[in-house]
C-alpha cells in the first residue's frame, strides 16, 4: 500500500461526481429486506450483513452474466411506486453522504412494470424520490443534484420506446439515455433506430460498451450509433499498442481521445466481471496517462460493496494518485455530464475547483 495514499476520510470530504451508477445496483440491504418481506419475495438471506455478503460474493463470480443475475432480487422490490420513490431517495442521500455533489443514476423502467405500473408512473415516482433525497441530503449538510438516465435493455425490443420516454421527460430530471444488459451478442448497432431518434431530438446518450466485449463493441457504439460517452470502455486498451517507446493508438482510440468522448470507468465492477484481472493491471492508469477523458464511477454499490471514495482510495493506494488526479477525473465527469453548459460551469467554478484548490494547498 502506498503510504502517501489519500485516506478514505480525506476523499469522502472532497466533492465528487458520478456518471455511471445503476439505481437497482445500489439498494441498502435493510431496504431490500423490508420491501421483500412486504411483497413476499424470498431473498437468499434476511440479515443485512449476510445479504450484503451474498450480493458481493455472487457478483464476484468473474462473469458479467452471473453478475447480472443478482439484479433479479433488486428489480423484484422495485415494482411499486412507493418503493421506486424510497430507493431513489435513499440512493441520493447515500451518495451525498459520501461527498458526491452531482450524480446521474440510470435504470431500466421497462423492468419495473410487473406490479401494474406504467412506464410514466415508474419515472415519475423515481424522479420524486430523487427530489426528496436531494432535500433530505441538503438538510443533512450534504447537497447533491441527482439526475436520471433511462436505460433500454439491449436484449429486448423496447429501446426506441424508452428513448422517446427519455425525451418526454427531458428537463424534468431525465438528462440522457443508455442501453444496458448483457453486451455479448447484443450489439448497440441493433438499436440504431433509438439512437437516430435521440439525435434528431438533440438528446444526449451513453452506451455500455467495451466492458465484456472488445474494441469492436466500442466502435459500434461510437461510429454507428454516435454515443456521447462510453459506459466502461476499458477494452479500448486492446486498441492501443504500449509495447514500444510511445503508445500507438488505433483510429478509434484517437477519435475517442480527440473528441473527448468520456469513459465511464468502474474499477471494482470491472474486476468482478473480468474487465480487468486485478486493480494493479486495470487499464485506467494507462488511459488516464494517455489523456483520455477518464471518469471514476461505482456502477453498482451493493454488488461491488463500494462507493466513490473507496474507488478513488483504491486508485490512490495502487497508482499513487493524489489530489491532482482525483480533481482531473472529477472535472472530467462534470464536463462530460449531461447537464446544460451553465450548470456544468456552476458546479466546476463554485463547487469543484474551490474545494480542490483548498485540498491541494493543505496537502
Amino acid at each position: 500500500m502506498n503510504p502517501k495514499a489519500l485516506t478514505h476520510d480525506q476523499l469522502r470530504a472532497a466533492p465528487k461526481v458520478v456518471l455511471h451508477e445503476h439505481l437497482d445496483g445500489g439498494l441498502r440491504p435493510q431496504t431490500l429486506i423490508e420491501i421483500a418481506d412486504e411483497i413476499g419475495h424470498e431473498l437468499p438471506a434476511t440479515e443485512p450483513g449476510a445479504l450484503a455478503d451474498w450480493f458481493f460474493e455472487s457478483a464476484d463470480s468473474g462473469t458479467l452474466a452471473r453478475y447480472l443475475e443478482t439484479f433479479d432480487h433488486t428489480i423484484a422490490v422495485l415494482q411499486r411506486a412507493e418503493d421506486c420513490f424510497r430507493v431513489a431517495s435513499e440512493a441520493a442521500q447515500d451518495l451525498a453522504a459520501d461527498g458526491v455533489v452531482y450524480a446521474e443514476l440510470r435504470y431500466a423502467p421497462e423492468q419495473q412494470l410487473r406490479g401494474g405500473l406504467s412506464l410514466e408512473e415508474v419515472v415519475e415516482a423515481t424522479l420524486a424520490g430523487f427530489e426528496e433525497g436531494e432535500r433530505l441530503a441538503a438538510q443533512a449538510g450534504n447537497p447533491i443534484q441527482a439526475r436520471t438516465i433511462l436505460c433500454g435493455m439491449r436484449h429486448a425490443d423496447r429501446t426506441l420506446e424508452i428513448a422517446k420516454l427519455a425525451v418526454a421527460y427531458r428537463d424534468k430530471g431525465v438528462v440522457g439515455f443508455d442501453i444496458a444488459g448483457g453486451e455479448i451478442g447484443n450489439p448497440a448497432e441493433a438499436h440504431v433506430a433509438a439512437f437516430e431518434h435521440l439525435r434528431r431530438e438533440n438528446m444526449p446518450f451513453t452506451i455500455h460498451a467495451g466492458e465484456s466485449s472488445g474494441p469492436e463493441s466500442i466502435w459500434g457504439a461510437v461510429a454507428v450509433c454516435g454515443a456521447n460517452r462510453i459506459g466502461h470502455g476499458v477494452q479500448l486498451i486492446k486498441d492501443i499498442d504500449l509495447t514500444g517507446d510511445g503508445a500507438k493508438l488505433s483510429n478509434l482510440a484517437h477519435y475517442i481521445r480527440d473528441r473527448r468522448i468520456a469513459l465511464e470507468v468502474c474499477p471494482s465492477s470491472n474486476l468482478q466481471t473480468e474487465g480487468a484481472e486485478s486493480i494493479e493491471t486495470h487499464p485506467i492508469k494507462e488511459l488516464y496517462d494517455l489523456g483520455f477523458r477518464v471518469t471514476v464511477n461505482n456502477d453498482n454499490r451493493l454488488m461491488s460493496r463500494t462507493h466513490t471514495s473507496r474507488e478513488f482510495q483504491l486508485l490512490s493506494e495502487t497508482f499513487g494518485w493524489g489530489w491532482a488526479e482525483v480533481k482531473r477525473c472529477t472535472e472530467n465527469a462534470v464536463k462530460a455530464s449531461f447537464l446544460h453548459h451553465p450548470e456544468r460551469r456552476r458546479i466546476l467554478e463554485e463547487v469543484v475547483r474551490p474545494a480542490y484548490a483548498a485540498l491541494e494547498a493543505s496537502a
